[in-house]
């Protein structure tokens, strides 16, 4: 580090204004229904007519089957987002992933497959014995893939923290295949937040476990192959494990959501939020969902991997700092001999465990204030007022693993995100969209076609609007003055959801 940080007698989360009179966001994570044939917006201001593609997002939208209620809003039932922008005009369609989780809780009427927080009670129709051994049996891992679109090989897929990932068509929104991450090589899991790089190969994270101990594995998928026949079904052939790193506790792994690459390396961060096995083996037993074998144990310090992205090769030095919570990356470059990394981070981790769907679905004021969740300080006091950020996106095709000036992200103000900002990294300036009662998503780059500098674009994101029904809407911002030109009207509810990627059409 070239510069010392600022200490401070408390933590950051301490120091962040409280907030007081909190709207309820229960709407935000209320079942909707899906819309699987286009329907169009109403446009307000202008779509640059350059814009030609399809903004994809995915997120939880379907939190009940039957008398049966999901525990956590990450359990949501996967639901695909496709607004479609051609010559200035927008049309929104929507679909629930057809996972083999939602399929079965829909041919049952009830939840039969265990979810992030929601354990899957026994089949009440079989006698008590069978349903007693069905608390022994481990519980196959689900497939309702509602965090992220992402691409293999050219092929999009939806996907979420477990082995398997589903294939889609990003124009019909339409399930394909499911894909077992187990099949192509020796993991157990995948992020839902691979890295690109310029030669087309995809880079990811997974966990693998056995008697020689727990590693983090480090996954490359090779770009396709120019003159392969077109087939429509999935492919990772040539996926293979480029490094394992060995856990520091076997028994106790570190939880990771995302990680980091620049040009040259891939940094992997152990982070004091820990994953205990023995419990995770025995919940059936104990009635645990998955989200309580989750710890955050601040007597550990945060780990930094360093691997080199080229050979495989783990550097032998290990990089330490303070514990702290980190789930999404900005960017990361290398620079007069340092390997910089820019992140969204914060010293107290028991936030991890807040996004119960009762915390959700609170009460305004009072109500809502207790479960309030103060965020953490990333550069100067500004930020404090609007919460802290988080959901970064850049300029991605032209600057990831290389310097840039500009990222933008969601500021969080409330439990979910109620602004927009955009961040000049070198002048540290703040420029900010926000409005009372509307919460956008995670704001999405889109570079014009003949853009010269790194902000010339656009930014979308999806705003949802609890106060009233029926009144989502995109949003399209100048991407370099933060002024708002459009916006494409919906005329259906929408919940609040995860993350999302602008597919661009020839």
């Amino acid at each position: 580090m070239s510069a010392e940080p600022k200490t401070h007698s408390v933590s950051s989360r301490q120091r962040c204004p409280q907030a007081k009179g909190l709207e309820s966001v229960a709407p935000l994570v209320r079942t909707v229904e899906e819309n699987p044939d286009p329907i169009p917006t109403t446009i307000k201001g202008t779509v640059p007519t350059w814009i030609n593609g399809s903004f994809l997002r995915n997120g939880p939208g379907k939190f009940e089957f039957g008398k049966d209620r999901y525990t956590h809003w990450f359990d949501g039932m996967a639901m695909m987002h496709r607004f479609h922008i051609c010559e200035g005009s927008v049309t929104y369609s929507s679909q629930f992933l057809r996972s083999d989780s939602y399929v079965l809780n829909s041919e049952k009427d009830r939840i039969v497959v265990s979810e992030f927080g929601t354990l899957a009670m026994p089949d009440p129709c079989k006698n008590i014995f069978a349903r007693f051994f069905s608390h022994f049996q481990t519980p196959k891992a689900t497939d309702n893939a509602n965090v992220n679109f992402v691409k293999y090989k050219g092929d999009y897929y939806v996907s979420t923290e477990t082995n398997y990932m589903r294939r889609v068509n990003p124009q019909s929104l339409e399930t394909k295949e499911k894909v077992d991450w187990s099949q192509y090589i020796a993991v157990n899991s995948a992020t839902a937040h691979p890295h690109y790089d310029r030669e087309g190969a995809t880079y990811n994270m997974g966990n693998s476990y056995g008697k020689s101990g727990f590693f983090y594995n480090i996954i490359r998928v090779p770009p396709a192959e120019t003159d392969a026949a077109a087939v429509d079904s999935a492919d990772l052939t040539g996926a293979k494990v480029i490094c394992s790193i060995r856990a520091s506790e076997p028994r106790k792994p570190s939880y990771y959501h995302s990680f980091v690459m620049s040009e040259n390396y891939i940094v992997f961060i152990e982070q004091p939020i820990k994953l205990d096995l023995l419990t995770f083996m025995l919940y059936r037993i104990q009635g645990k969902s998955f989200h309580k074998i989750m710890t955050w144990e601040p007597q550990h310090d945060t780990v930094f991997h360093l691997v080199n992205r080229h050979t495989g090769k783990e550097s032998e030095v290990k990089y330490r700092a303070a514990p702290m919570i980190t789930l999404h990356q900005i960017n990361a470059f290398e620079e007069n001999g340092f390997l910089v990394m820019d992140m969204c981070c914060g010293d107290d981790g028991e936030v991890i465990g807040d996004f119960t769907l009762e915390n959700l679905r609170r009460g305004s004021g009072e109500e809502m204030d207790k479960v309030y969740m103060t965020h953490e300080e990333l550069h100067d006091d500004e930020l404090l007022q609007y919460g802290g950020l988080e959901f970064p996106h850049i300029n991605y095709d032209r600057c990831n693993g290389r310097p840039y000036r500009y990222f933008y992200a969601c500021g969080f103000g409330h439990v979910f995100s109620d602004s927009l900002l955009k961040m000049d990294v070198h002048t540290k300036e703040l420029k900010v969209w926000r409005y009372p009662g509307l919460y956008p998503s995670e704001p999405v780059f889109v570079a014009s076609p003949k853009a010269t500098e790194e902000d010339d674009g656009v930014v979308l994101s999806v705003i949802i609007t609890p106060r009233e029904e029926k009144s989502t809407f995109l949003l399209i911002l100048d991407a370099k003055t933060f002024a708002e030109l459009g916006r494409a009207e919906v005329p259906v509810n929408i919940p609040y959801g995860t993350h999302g990627v602008f597919n661009v059409m020839g």
